[in-house]
């Protein structure tokens, strides 16, 4: 071993240091840093620790590591669950878990006191809502298991489990929150956050999955939005009538996506600056948006109550499993063009109706959004593609370009003196005879 660096000592004190060395060798001590001998103690008392638990195993039994694998792939990745889905299992079993994964499944089987204890511990450190949800997740995971190995005991752990009270959240609006929420909307500067928004209160989707929707989804000829991405994965997929509300609205993203996004403005319809080319976040301060969200979505139910807008249809706006064996013989996609459609558009009425209500006032910012899209526009929009009829506008948008520059300036944060100026352009005077 070495005595000392070059240099460092002369040669009579380095002789005398190595005496000193070989002294406590001989009297059975071991001379090396401390920190040398600790990092080899660990190494073997970690290897002896794998060896007592591979010992510890029964015969065919799975580790916590080796069911979760086994589940993610046949359970969560061949039934194509959703990706969110499945990032909510990955965290729980890898970070909540994470001093489990080499543990054999039977030893937790066998004592669910352990499970029970870590239900308490994660109820303290991140709440009762998530600790729920990973027993759930360890549940799924055991009984899956199981399925495969007879060995693992038959009562799943999880039942020692004393669950946490879940409350449903109860943050809908209603119809006389519409119009100041209107309000707040129409002072949102950004205005592809403004229009994803809107959208999803007058589709009622789950944000995460409207944020996925590219420009190849839209089939604007026959109104219809296609969600590819769901909860429950692409085998959930399915296509939404758009009322005449919501065209105006991508119409308005339409024009404005591409300026503000040159190259993610052409793919997705809410396009950004994240690296995935689309939102990645739409929470707000509750301060300048009071609701988004699941909000939106919980109001999209509870006012569609109020429009007298049946069960079933609402079952079949939302996605959600019609219930009962007779509503299992509804064809959904023979009622998207008509009967559908036609409910999206009451829904979408009442909602702009009872934030613009004639006879009430409305401020200047939520006029020109609102009216900012012209009808004979739209009706090209429903027969063309949308970036032609953007260009096809021409002169008549020197004003709107305007404020098209300008939004993109406060999304990208660049100075105002970058904006141009309307061309001027000779138009030739007609004389009269």
């Amino acid at each position: 071993m070495k005595v000392c660096e070059v240099g460092e000592l002369n040669t009579r004190a380095a002789r005398a240091k190595a005496r000193g060395l070989l002294l406590l060798i001989a009297a059975g001590e071991d001379p090396r840093p401390k920190k040398k001998v600790e990092i080899l103690a660990a190494a073997k008392a970690a290897e002896k620790a794998e060896d007592e638990a591979a010992r510890a195993a029964p015969l065919g039994v799975p580790t916590v590591r080796e069911a979760w694998s086994r589940f993610r792939v046949s359970h969560l990745e061949r039934k194509q669950r959703s990706p969110a889905t499945i990032r909510g299992y990955t965290d729980h079993m890898e970070r909540l878990f994470a001093d489990w994964l080499d543990r054999p499944l039977s030893e937790l089987g066998d004592e669910p006191r352990l499970l029970a204890d870590r239900h308490d511990l994660i109820s303290a450190n991140n709440g009762p809502a998530i600790a729920n949800g990973a027993m759930r997740t360890f549940r799924a995971v055991y009984n899956h298991a199981r399925k495969t190995c007879r060995a693992l005991p038959p009562e799943n752990p999880a039942a020692a489990v004393d669950w946490n009270p879940e409350k449903r959240k109860d943050t809908a609006m209603g119809v006389t929150d519409l119009p100041g929420w209107f309000e707040q909307l129409a002072r949102i500067t950004n205005p592809i956050r403004r229009e994803f928004h809107l959208m999803t209160l007058l589709s009622g989707s789950r944000p995460e999955v409207l944020k996925n929707v590219r420009v190849t989804d839209l089939d604007l000829k026959h109104r219809i939005m296609h969600l590819s991405k769901p909860k429950g994965g692409e085998i959930k997929a399915f296509d939404v009538p758009l009322s005449r509300a919501m065209m105006e609205s991508i119409f308005r993203l339409r024009r404005i996506a591409p300026i503000i996004y040159p190259e993610s403005g052409r793919v997705w319809l809410f396009p950004s600056d994240a690296p995935c080319g689309h939102m990645t976040e739409h929470k707000e301060d509750r301060a300048v948006l009071s609701h988004w969200g699941n909000d939106l979505r919980q109001t999209y139910r509870t006012l569609a109550q109020a429009a007298e807008v049946s069960e079933v249809d609402m079952h079949l706006l939302m996605n959600h499993a019609l219930p009962g064996v007779n509503s299992g013989y509804i064809t959904r996609s023979k009622l998207m063009r008509d009967h559908l459609r036609a409910q999206q558009e009451r829904l979408s009425a009442f909602f702009i109706g009872a934030a613009v209500k004639r006879g009430r006032p409305s401020s200047d910012e939520l006029s020109r959004w609102l009216n900012s899209t012209s009808r004979t526009l739209l009706d090209d929009l429903m027969a063309e593609d949308p970036d032609a009829v953007r260009l096809k506008a021409g002169p008549r948008a020197a004003i709107r370009k305007l404020e098209v520059q300008a939004a993109r300036l406060a999304v990208h944060a660049l100075p105002s003196v970058l904006i141009d100026a309307p061309s001027r352009r000779s138009r030739t005077s007609t004389t009269r005879p």
